[in-house]
């Protein structure tokens, strides 16, 4: 069921962005007065085709890994002396760059238009309470403790842990100052706190921003009684059984979850014994856990979990906004996140983001198919945070992306003429080493994550 779910929701998520994309493209195209050709959702063998009374053959490919809009051009054929005025090249180079720039741009107003959806239908928001601070962290040394509800970080307002976390990595790999305003309740002062940052996770594989903090959210308490596994850990291998219950790690009681997931972290790779109940006996049962990370961010790894618990009603909080305020909702979310990505491309070309934090294909397609399976809003906001990556990258002014041919026309604007085809050439060929070596990396990342 998983495997069908990965299925659908990439091929659905790559086909609607992808559609939406070129369909920017020929819509501009066609405002223009340039003939398209094709449009093509997919590459390699067309699946279904048709065409239209204007004469644009629609085609649905095999792969389904992009797409693209073929106009009418001289540089790419003989075109009949009568069609010359429908000519790509022949344009102004302004229309030209509109045309070029309305791919990113359909990116854009997707996202705006799913995060419009989102706020109007609402969502359940976790309140972002305090629930453990560790001694002499970051958190800590500013003041930070258990009980304190976080409201706003470098002074942004947050209503839940999605925008903590969000805010937090904004902030990865950056010195300085980092703000964070608490409150003990809904009626108290609010309370400043400042944690001083130096080069925070720079080059971190894995980055947990709210453990390096020493931030542990409140959850409720779980009992540790053992409810799923996953097929290939430790707990599986050393024959662990679902409902068994956890008393003791290492001859250290055991009373909730959390102290689980705390010893483990404790103990990549290591030798451990669990003390469990099982139909009224104990057992003593060794395992030796995995682990999982480098460096700092190695931790232990069990392959275990438990049932989730019911959240008191006083920790939820609903967040829904009306149709005009949805959109200013929806235009702030899309800003933020395009900000986001073009600043962590920054970063990793600076050293500050590890490259490991790259993605490729295989992850997306994972967080497709658990997006999909946790239904329609988690879906929606995942097809909008890719639909900004893919605006973002494509603008980037790299050639044979919309970016490298909107400079070209920059560049033509600017001067009063076009580079020479040379100079084109060359732009093209160093464009198609660059985004083949990143692909060729996001796919690498991807086969270390499995």
């Amino acid at each position: 069921m998983n495997a069908l779910y990965m299925i659908l929701g990439t091929l659905i998520a790559l086909g609607v962005l992808v559609t939406f994309h070129e369909f920017g493209h020929f819509w501009v195209a066609r405002r223009c007065g340039v003939k398209v050709l094709r449009f093509s959702v997919g590459f390699g063998t067309p699946l279904l085709r048709w065409h239209d009374r204007q004469g644009t053959e629609f085609v649905v490919a095999a792969i389904p890994l992009g797409g693209y809009v073929k106009m009418l051009d001289e540089r790419e054929g003989e075109v009949p002396a009568e069609l010359l005025d429908q000519s790509f090249n022949r344009k102004p180079v302004r229309q030209r760059i509109a045309i070029v720039a309305a791919g990113p741009i359909a990116n854009f107003l997707l996202a705006l238009l799913f995060f419009w959806v989102l706020a109007m239908l609402g969502s359940q928001q976790v309140r972002p309470v305090i629930g453990h601070v560790e001694e002499g962290s970051l958190a800590a040394k500013a003041g930070l403790a258990a009980g304190q509800e976080i409201v706003a970080i470098d002074g942004d307002p947050v209503v839940g842990w999605s925008q903590v976390n969000l805010q937090l990595v904004r902030r990865l790999g950056e010195s300085g100052v980092l703000n964070i305003a608490t409150r003990v309740d809904d009626g108290s002062a609010e309370q400043a706190h400042q944690l001083a940052l130096a080069s925070w996770l720079k080059g971190a594989d894995e980055p947990d921003p709210l453990a390096s903090l020493g931030i542990r959210p409140w959850r409720p308490a779980l009992p540790p009684l053992l409810a799923q596994f996953d097929p290939e850990g430790p707990a599986q291998a050393a024959g662990l059984k679902v409902g068994d219950r956890l008393l003791a790690l290492n001859d250290e009681p055991i009373d909730e979850w959390q102290q689980v997931v705390d010893k483990v972290r404790a103990h990549p790779g290591e030798a451990v014994s669990f003390t469990v109940e099982r139909d009224g006996q104990r057992l003593d049962v060794p395992v030796t856990l995995a682990a999982r990370g480098e460096g700092e961010a190695r931790s232990g790894y069990l392959g275990a979990g438990v049932k989730g618990g019911e959240w008191p009603a006083h920790m939820l909080r609903e967040v829904s906004y009306g149709p005009l305020d949805a959109v200013g909702q929806g235009l702030q979310r899309t800003w933020t996140m395009s900000v986001l990505t073009l600043d962590s491309l920054k970063k990793m070309l600076f050293g500050e983001l590890s490259v490991k934090n790259l993605s490729g294909p295989i992850t997306i397609a994972k967080v497709a198919g658990a997006s999909a399976q946790s239904g329609v809003g988690d879906f929606l906001n995942f097809l909008a945070y890719l639909s900004i990556s893919l605006g973002v990258l494509n603008l980037l002014p790299i050639p044979v992306l919309d970016g490298g041919h909107l400079l070209f026309y920059l560049i033509e604007w600017t001067r009063g003429r076009p580079l020479s085809e040379r100079v084109q050439g060359w732009g093209v060929q160093i464009g198609i080493s660059l985004v083949v070596g990143v692909m060729l990396l996001a796919l690498i990342n991807d086969i270390g994550r499995l």
